[in-house]
């Protein structure tokens, strides 16, 4: 007897099905289990391919996903994986992943249950990226990449069906957005002239990571026209300074996402990361007066009396609090087109490393698969 075959005796831990495809779907929608899309049934043989990336404890929780606070053990994230389509070879960033989420500073609860569009957006750094085939190039944010599709798409699922963030009982989102199906991409380190985000935040460059960032969809900055540094800047700083997002009043780790050739543009002008968030900190940035008379009284005087308790209306308001908080990605390919992404604003993004074990056990099924 398998350890999943005893695991699979415990009471709860399976539904019988017919074996059916039509059958297996119909069962997951009624009972509130899926995405709308069509899953992959998560039979006891697909599961167990799944865990055969996993070296830790099937059955021990390696997190807590609120708001029904659901322990996320391997053998509920592997059938999750299953159901999304993944791959077995993409688990240990699923696993990682949903670690990071469920950091405190993260702030997962808010998330899952507010309604503000926001996801989290897992953003693969190192060797596994490329390893797994996740997009880092055209169409990262698109369709198109198993990897991309299905990691991410695992993750909501896990957040939907352990975690209870069914929309109009634990998601409470007012509209929601497509990327609330899969968001993951990896970031193109190749085409970057700076170091990635995971060397940026002390990982080595060769280490494998997830950055996980509680993120709205991503919008388009579109500069065809600009040869200098400062001109894609300053149409970049214009394309943030929206009054109409969190992180101009809250705490949180906005995302601005360089296209390779915006990004070559700029650091061929002498720019590095830090310049980049300087220059933004203090040039996207709007007037007190371009928000309602409410918001400037409950955002900001009632909020920072000390700063804005007597400010006027001409004041400048910086869109992120300080320029550190700002992160910045190159991912895509060919085109004058970066992108902004805002978030949540109550939440601070973590990056994970993968655990070596995880790599170095996934590398020895590899091996004997091919014996």
């Amino acid at each position: 007897m398998s350890d999943l075959t005893q695991l699979l005796q415990a009471p709860g831990t399976t539904v019988e099905s017919e074996d059916d495809c039509e059958a297996v779907n119909a069962l997951m929608l009624e009972r509130g289990w899926s995405d709308g899309l069509p899953v992959v049934p998560p039979t006891a043989a697909r599961v167990e391919a799944m865990l055969a990336y996993c070296d830790r404890p099937w059955d021990e929780a390696v997190a807590k996903i609120p708001p029904r606070y659901g322990e996320a053990t391997p053998l509920r994230l592997a059938a999750n994986a299953v159901m999304a389509g993944c791959r077995p070879e993409y688990f240990p960033v699923i696993v990682a992943a949903v670690e990071a989420m469920c950091e405190a500073p993260f702030n997962c609860y808010g998330i899952q249950a507010t309604t503000h569009p926001c996801a989290p957006l897992v953003i693969v750094n190192g060797p596994i990226a490329k390893e797994l085939g996740i997009n880092a190039g055209h169409n990262a944010f698109g369709q198109g990449a198993q990897a991309n599709a299905t990691i991410g798409r695992a993750i909501r699922l896990a957040l939907v069906n352990i975690g209870g963030a069914i929309p109009g009982t634990g998601d409470m989102a007012t509209q929601g957005g497509p990327h609330k199906y899969s968001y993951c991409v990896a970031e193109n380190e190749e085409a970057s002239p700076w170091e990635p985000l995971h060397v940026e935040r002390g990982f080595p460059r060769e280490s494998s990571t997830v950055t996980v960032i509680a993120a709205e969809a991503p919008h388009n900055i579109n500069d065809h026209e600009s040869l200098s540094a400062e001109g894609i800047l300053k149409m970049t700083a214009g394309t943030m300074a929206t009054p109409g997002t969190n992180d101009n009043y809250l705490d949180g780790h906005p995302l601005l996402v360089f296209g390779p050739e915006h990004a070559a543009t700029v650091a061929a002008g002498g720019y590095s990361k830090a310049d980049v968030k300087k220059y933004l900190f203090e040039h996207a940035t709007l007037p007190l007066g371009a928000f309602s008379d409410e918001n400037i009284e409950r955002r900001f005087r009632m909020r920072f009396p000390d700063r804005y308790g007597k400010a006027a209306l001409d004041t400048r308001m910086p869109v992120v609090q300080r320029p550190e908080n700002l992160i910045i990605a190159v991912v895509g390919g060919a085109g004058k087109h970066s992108a902004f992404i805002p978030t949540f604003g109550t939440t601070r993004s973590v990056t994970r490393a993968l655990r070596r074990s995880d790599g170095e056990f996934a590398q020895s099924v590899k091996e004997l698969r091919r014996a």
